[in-house]
């Protein structure tokens, strides 16, 4: 089992040092543990979910020493991001560059729509928000920066009914996958949060099958992943994400960091 997506403490909404992630995964039978926190930022923006910059040489190191305690577990660092053009360098040249890191997830927990952020997990309420998501998404996919896109279905949290402007973008985003071959991601964190209650019935926040049911209309990739935010959740529903791979027929990345 690989989980490639894992939070610490430093994102200031999980529990856990990367020690106790890496023992976690030992136990729980997993070969390939990603870190991958929130990525801090140079100007320290969005500071709510993120560690600071000047915390990014201690998450290095706390990443460092728990594969030297380690060395039966393959430890990779990586970080969680929102795309932004003014921090393609940073990302590039000292994350991936300076710093080594391994990979970069696409996390947009964030949109741009009419000169300001909005939030995707709570202001995705209408068409036109929707579009911007999509519009972003895909943007942030072009930057070739990215291993993989996590939880693409993140809309579906305050989109709660499935229509013809949620099938428009899906496919946007799917083509996109497929067009600059980025895998999806399958995010199991979902399955552990509160299902949501709507008028087409209880379903959780994401995955949203509909949006999956659609990608076996393309060639793309999926990964499936825990998105653990507590240690014990190091490789919770990976089992129920690639049940839903399955499901459709999704094919699995495989990655060589």
């Amino acid at each position: 089992m690989k989980n490639y997506h894992t939070h610490t403490y430093r994102c200031k909404h999980a529990t856990g040092e990367v020690v106790n992630y890496a023992n976690a995964a030992i136990k729980q039978g997993i070969t390939v543990l990603g870190i991958t926190d929130h990525t801090p930022l140079p100007d320290n923006r969005w500071l709510g979910i993120r560690m600071a910059i000047d915390e990014l040489p201690n998450y290095v190191n706390a990443i460092a020493q728990a594969q030297a305690k380690y060395p039966q577990l393959t430890i990779l660092i990586g970080a969680e991001c929102e795309y932004a053009t003014e921090y393609h360098s940073f990302y590039l040249e000292e994350l991936l560059g300076e710093w080594n890191f391994d990979y970069l997830i696409l996390g947009p927990h964030f949109f741009p729509y009419q000169g300001e952020w909005l939030a995707s997990h709570s202001d995705i309420l209408c068409k036109e928000t929707l579009k911007a998501y999509t519009n972003y998404l895909i943007q942030s996919m072009e930057s070739g920066l990215f291993a993989f896109v996590a939880h693409p279905d993140l809309f579906g949290i305050t989109y709660e009914e499935w229509d013809q402007h949620t099938e428009a973008c899906s496919r946007e985003i799917l083509q996109a996958a497929e067009t600059l071959n980025i895998p999806l991601e399958i995010n199991g964190y979902g399955l552990r949060k509160p299902y949501i209650h709507t008028k087409s019935g209880t379903r959780p926040m994401y995955p949203w099958l509909p949006f999956w049911e659609l990608a076996q209309d393309y060639d793309i990739e999926v990964i499936v992943n825990s998105d653990a935010h507590r240690p014990e959740d190091v490789g919770a529903n990976i089992d129920d994400g690639l049940a839903i791979a399955k499901q459709f027929n999704l094919k699995i990345a495989k990655f060589d960091f």
